[in-house]
Order: structure tokens, then sequence, then C-alpha cells
């Protein structure tokens, strides 16, 4: 049980950082940003975080439904509900990620100074909005198995 809470745990925190990392160091400050600054930064992030989060992302999930069924079979019920929360949590961020932000990284992926579309900004706001969205449910999914896993 210890093993697939830690690999659990592990792999939120590795998604949670991505998120956070993203948030904490870009997001705050994006509406600052040059047209060829967002787009150079943007395109330079889609290309080095695609692959790894669509590992990371299934991979954290699935680690929960293990923790998930242990939990279910032998350990107290409040871990069970707490560890729950949290799988519920990346199932939020995971739907963002694919209904919100990938989508509009596919547009960004196309775009160029001379075709940046003319509501570049409001379509910039839009990612960052579910950028937040996602960020604070995967910190919360986060806190939620290690609370299941310390507290229960």
């Amino acid at each position: 049980m210890r093993i697939a809470q830690f690999i659990n745990i592990f792999l939120f925190a590795l998604v949670s950082g991505v998120l956070w990392g993203t948030w904490f160091s870009l997001s705050r400050s994006i509406a600052s940003i040059t047209p060829a600054g967002f787009l150079e930064i943007g395109r330079t992030m889609i290309r080095n975080l695609a692959w790894p989060m669509r590992i990371l992302m299934p991979a954290s999930i699935l680690s929960a439904l293990a923790v998930l069924f242990v939990l279910f079979r032998s350990e107290p019920a409040g871990a069970f509900y707490v560890e729950l929360a949290g799988f519920l949590l990346f199932i939020v961020v995971l739907v963002v990620t694919l209904l919100v932000n990938v989508p509009i990284d596919n547009r960004i992926k196309e775009w160029t100074l001379e075709t940046l579309p003319s509501d570049w900004k409001r379509i910039r706001d839009r990612w960052e909005l579910y950028h937040t969205v996602r960020t604070f449910a995967s910190l919360g999914g986060l806190g939620c198995a290690l609370a299941s896993a310390l507290f229960f």
C-alpha cells in the first residue's frame, strides 16, 4: 500500500509541479509579454511539455485508481474518500487540459506574427484562466493524496 501511495503522490507532485511552475513563473506576467515573445515562449513550452504530460497525467490518474482500489478493500473509509477527492480533482485537470488548453495550444503552434489572430489576447486569456483552474485543482488533488496517506 505504501508503495502505491508513494508512486501516486510522486506522480501527482510531478504534474502539479509542472502546472504550478508555469503558473507561478509565466502566467502572472503573461499579459505583459509581447506577441513575438508570447509565440516563442508558447511554442517552446508546448514542444517541451506535450509528450511528458501525455505520459504523466494518465499515469498519475492510474496510480490514484490503484490506491483507491487498495483503500476500498482494506483501509479506513476516510482515507478512501480523501483519495477519491484527489482523484476527482485530477480528472478535472485532465478534462480541462484536453477540452480547453490543448486545443488552444494546437492553435498557438500554427500562429506566426503574420497570422496572429486579431483576438489572440482573448484566446491567451482563456488559456490562462483554465490553466489557473487546472493548476489549483492539481494542487488540491496533491493535497488530498498527501492527506489520505498521512492522516488516515
